[in-house]
C-alpha cells in the first residue's frame, strides 16, 4: 500500500546532530545488545499479523542480508526501551527448571569443577586452572573500575600479578587462601551495596573449589549491577542523540526492507477518512478539520495524526497489524488502553452512583474516595481472561448501595430505598455492555479530554476535565501524561515518514 518513502526528503528534515556522538550511542547500544537480546525480543513481540499488504515486487533477501536487519531492529529497540523506559534494568539470565539447557549448563560446569577439585588434590598440587581463573577475576575485578581508581587498579594489577602467581606455584610457595582474601576483600569495595551480604557470605567457604564457584557467581552479579549503573549514567546523553539514532536505524530498515511503512500509511489513511467521514465520531472526538473551501473541509497533518495515535487506544491487537513506526511501543499502548477501559467502567460506575444518590453525597471527598477504591479493587483483574465483568459488577452494584445507604444514615439523610437500590444496581450492571451509553458517554469523554491535551502541546496545567470525570481525574491526568510523551517521542523521531506519506494521502482527499 505504501510507497518507498524519498530518502532525501527524510534525511532534510532530520540530520544528525553530531557524528561523534550518534557514533557513541550506537556503540553503548550494541555493547549491551548480546546481554538484552533476548529480554528485548521477548518485549517487543507483537499478536500474530496478518499478511502484509504488496506494495512493490516481491524480491528475494540473502540470509545475511535478513541477519542484519534483525540486528539493526534489536539495536533500534534496544536504545529506545533505555530511553522511554525509566525503569529499565538488565536481569541475569535465569533458565528455566528441567530445561535442556539448565541440565546442559549444570553438566559442563560440574566437569570444570570436578576438573578443579581434582588438580588442586595432585601431588604437589597442579594450579593451571586456578591460575586461569584467578587471570579471569583479575580482568574482572579491573573492568569494574573508573578511570580515577589508579589506587585499586596498582593493587590488584600488584597482588594478582599472574607472572609471579606462576613462579610461586612452580615453587611450592602459592598461597592460594590468600589471594582469595584479597579477591574477596577488593569485591566488597567494589560492589553495590545490595551485594555486600553475598560478600560477606563468600568468608565463611573454607574450601577453594566451592569458594572459587561462588565467587564467578557473586562476580556475574556484579557485572549485572555494573551494567545497569552504565545504563543509568548513560541515559541523560541517549536521551539527547536517540532521536536522530532510532530514525537513522529505522531509515537502514526501510531501505533493506521498502515495504516496512504499509501498515503506517494505511493507519493514517483511515485515520484522514475516520476525520473527513465522522464515522467514528461518538466513538473518537474528531476535533481536527480546518476551515477551507468547498463543502468538504480540510484536514491539517498534525490532526490526522494526533487521531491516529488516538485510534491505537481503541485497536484490536489480536486481528489486526500495528503500524510499524509504534511497534516498539505496542505493549504500553495496549497497556494505556487496558488502563483506559478500567478507568472509563469506574468513571461510568460512580456517575450513575452520584446521579441516583442524594445530591450532597458526591461533595463528601472521603465517602467519594473509599467508593472509587472499593471498585478500582474489585476491577483490579478485568483483563484476566478469568474476570467476568457482568458478575464483578453485580458485586459492585451490592458494595455501592451499601456504602450509599451506611453514609446516608451517617450524614442523617432520607434513607436510599429499595427502588433507587434496584434501579442503581441495574444501572451498574448495564455497564458491561460496550454499548450502554453512560459507558460511551465516558469513553468519549475520556477520548476528547486526551485529544485536547494533545492539540495543547502537552502545556501545564492540564486542560479542564470533562463532566463526570472529577472522581476520576487524577487517574486520567495520569494516563494523559504517560499517552503524550509517547506520542511526543514517537513524532519526533518518525514526524519526516508521517510528514510525507500525509502529503500524498491529503493532497487525493
Amino acid at each position: 500500500m505504501s510507497k518507498n518513502l524519498d530518502k532525501s526528503s527524510v534525511n532534510e528534515a532530520g540530520k544528525s546532530k553530531s557524528n561523534d556522538s550518534e557514533q557513541g550511542l550506537e556503540d553503548a547500544v550494541e555493547g549491551a545488545d548480546e546481554a538484552l537480546q533476548k529480554a528485548i525480543k521477548s518485549d517487543s513481540s507483537s499478536p500474530q499479523r496478518v499478511q502484509r499488504p504488496h506494495s512493490s515486487p516481491p524480491r528475494f533477501v540473502t540470509v545475511e542480508e535478513l541477519l542484519e536487519t534483525a540486528r539493526g531492529v534489536t539495536n533500534m529497540a534496544l536504545a529506545h526501551e533505555i530511553v522511554v523506559n525509566g525503569d529499565f534494568q538488565i536481569k541475569p539470565v535465569e533458565l528455566p527448571e528441567n530445561s535442556l539447557k539448565k541440565r546442559v549448563k549444570e553438566i559442563v560446569h560440574k566437569a570444570f569443577w570436578d576438573c578443579l577439585s581434582a588438580q588442586l588434590s595432585e601431588d604437589p598440587p597442579a594450579y593451571d586452572h586456578a591460575i586461569k581463573l584467578v587471570g579471569e577475576i583479575k580482568e574482572t575485578l579491573l573492568s569494574f573500575l573508573l578511570p580515577g581508581h589508579t589506587r585499586l587498579r596498582n593493587q590488584i594489577t600488584e597482588v594478582l600479578d599472574l607472572d609471579l602467581i606462576k613462579q610461586e606455584a612452580e615453587n611450592g610457595a602459592l598461597d592460594i587462601s590468600k589471594l582469595a582474601e584479597f579477591i574477596i576483600g577488593m569485591m566488597g569495595t567494589l560492589c553495590a551495596p545490595a551485594r555486600d551480604e553475598e560478600v560477606k557470605k563468600l568468608k565463611d567457604i573454607k574450601e577453594i573449589v566451592p569458594l572459587f564457584r561462588e565467587i564467578f557467581s557473586v562476580l556475574d552479579l556484579m557485572k549485572v549491577d555494573m551494567a545497569n549503573f552504565a545504563i543509568s549514567s548513560i541515559r541523560p546523553h541517549l536521551m539527547q542523540q536517540s532521536v536522530e539514532y532510532e530514525r537513522k536505524k529505522f531509515q537502514e530498515i526501510l531501505e533493506r526492507q521498502p515495504n516496512s511503512l504499509d501498515f503506517v500509511t494505511q493507519w493514517l489513511e483511515e485515520a484522514s477518512e475516520d476525520l473527513m467521514t465522522q464515522k467514528y465520531k461518538h466513538a473518537l472526538p474528531a476535533g481536527g478539520a480546518a476551515a477551507g473551501s468547498g463543502d468538504m473541509p480540510r484536514l491539517s497533518p498534525v490532526a490526522v495524526q494526533n487521531y491516529a495515535y488516538l485510534k491505537l487506544l481503541k485497536w484490536d491487537h489480536l486481528q489486526r497489524p500495528f503500524p510499524e513506526t509504534v511497534l516498539m511501543d505496542q505493549s504500553r499502548f495496549h497497556e494505556l488502553q487496558l488502563q483506559l477501559e478500567q478507568l472509563t467502567i469506574l468513571g461510568a460506575v460512580l456517575l450513575v452512583t452520584f446521579s441516583m444518590a442524594a445530591p450532597g453525597i458526591s461533595s463528601q471527598a472521603d465517602f467519594a474516595e473509599k467508593l472509587k477504591m472499593i471498585v478500582k479493587i474489585l476491577l483490579t483483574d478485568m483483563h484476566l481472561p478469568s474476570f467476568h465483568l457482568k458478575d464483578v459488577l453485580t458485586t459492585i452494584g451490592e458494595k455501592v448501595c451499601l456504602e450509599v445507604s451506611s453514609c446516608l444514615s451517617l450524614c442523617g439523610s432520607s434513607p436510599f430505598t429499595t427502588d433507587k437500590e434496584t434501579v442503581l444496581k441495574g444501572q451498574i450492571q448495564a455497564v458491561a455492555s460496550p454499548d450502554d451509553p453512560i459507558r460511551r458517554i465516558m469513553e468519549s469523554r475520556i477520548l476528547t479530554f486526551l485529544e485536547t491535551y494533545l492539540a495543547s502541546g502537552h502545556q501545564k496545567p492540564l486542560p479542564t476535565v470533562p463532566g463526570g470525570l472529577s472522581p476520576v481525574q487524577r487517574e486520567l491526568e495520569e494516563v494523559a501524561i504517560k499517552f503524550a510523551r509517547l506520542v511526543n517521542y514517537n513524532k519526533m523521531v518518525f514526524c519526516p515518514y508521517y510528514d510525507a506519506i500525509l502529503s500524498k494521502i491529503l493532497v487525493r482527499s
